[in-house]
């Protein structure tokens, strides 16, 4: 999140200060395009940049070709904005094919895929919206990014989806996508391996929930890593803090079998993105064993990743937090 931040903030700088600013935002995705739906830049006049669209010869043309359009707006500076009441946004859309042998709109890169990319002029008017949005980020909340030929509108209320998007010509098309952390990563048990897991996580945009029983836990106090601590009186109590849904993950590194049980049977009738359980295999296997011993439903079983992480062979707790890293990512990049 901090990194979408500082693309807002660059852009509301240079509304302040007066200097031309176009925002470039990956509207679409298909295939391997390396800028996914969402992927947004800003640059100005200035030569400042912040984000990307996804790198490589494709975006350093977009930013070449947003420096050109820049200079040639027909208004250069936001102060003769200012008496104006009503704007016409400025914008192009492009669409890249990643393939070259593309009739048209080749990127210049080969990895295949498709990108559908907006270039629009930040206005002097869109100051108030992009203000909000900064708020928003800034409060770790939710809300709505619209963006159309009306220009740029901001809402506090979230969609029901992550992003939306239709066209049916360069003026009749609309973009909304829900602002702020769109995925939630609750690492129920506060130990070392959680501690290198929330400092690794912390870079990948997802919110990220601390549970612990243990108030006094060294790695639980140092855990600086995550948005939310809770302290709770028992593992039971994670089937009312954690709620269902498709960008909800789970992982389960309680201090031991009988914790990591209690936390399982408190949440494994709930519908989650993620569900991964720490252990070793001969762990795992036993508690597996246990539980259709006692008629628990394979259908119940089955989605939890256990022993969660790929197969690396790891043995540090860093090591550990890349190998369930790698799995949440693959599940959450997954179609």
């Amino acid at each position: 999140m901090k990194k979408q931040l500082s693309i807002w903030q660059l852009i509301n700088k240079s509304l302040q200060q007066e200097v031309p600013v176009m925002l470039l935002y990956v509207l679409e995705s298909k295939g391997s395009s390396p800028g996914r739906q969402g992927f947004f830049m800003a640059v100005n006049t200035a030569g400042e940049i912040e984000g990307s669209i996804g790198g490589g010869i494709m975006e350093h043309k977009f930013i070449e070709t947003a420096k050109d359009q820049l200079k040639e707006a027909v208004h250069l500076t936001f102060s003769d904005l200012r008496n104006v009441y009503t704007v016409t946004p400025q914008f192009i859309i492009k669409k890249q094919i990643h393939n070259k042998s593309a009739t048209a709109n080749q990127s210049g890169m080969i990895c295949s895929g498709e990108q559908t990319i907006l270039l629009y002029r930040i206005m002097y008017q869109d100051g108030p919206a992009i203000e909000q949005i900064i708020k928003s980020l800034e409060q770790n909340s939710n809300g709505t990014l619209q963006l159309s030929p009306a220009g740029l509108q901001f809402n506090h209320k979230a969609p029901a989806n992550d992003f939306y998007f239709t066209i049916t010509s360069e003026t009749d098309w609309v973009y909304r996508e829900k602002t702020g952390y769109k995925n939630h990563l609750h690492v129920i048990g506060a130990g070392h391996c959680a501690l290198a897991l929330c400092r690794l996580m912390q870079e990948m945009e997802f919110f990220i929930h601390l549970y612990d029983d243990r108030s006094d836990l060294k790695t639980f106090n140092e855990n600086n890593y995550v948005h939310e601590k809770k302290v709770i009186d028992g593992y039971e109590e994670t089937a009312a803090l954690i709620p269902d849904g498709n960008n909800q993950y789970i992982v389960v590194m309680t201090a031991g079998y009988r914790t990591d049980d209690i936390v399982v049977r408190a949440l494994w009738n709930k519908q989650f993105r993620y569900f991964g359980v720490l252990g070793s295999k001969s762990k795992i296997e036993k508690m597996f064993t246990d539980y259709r011993a006692e008629g628990i439903a394979d259908s119940l079983l089955q989605p939890i990743h256990a022993p969660m992480g790929i197969s690396i062979h790891s043995q540090t707790p860093e090591e550990i937090a890349i190998s369930i890293a790698a799995e949440i990512i693959r599940e959450k990049n997954s179609v």
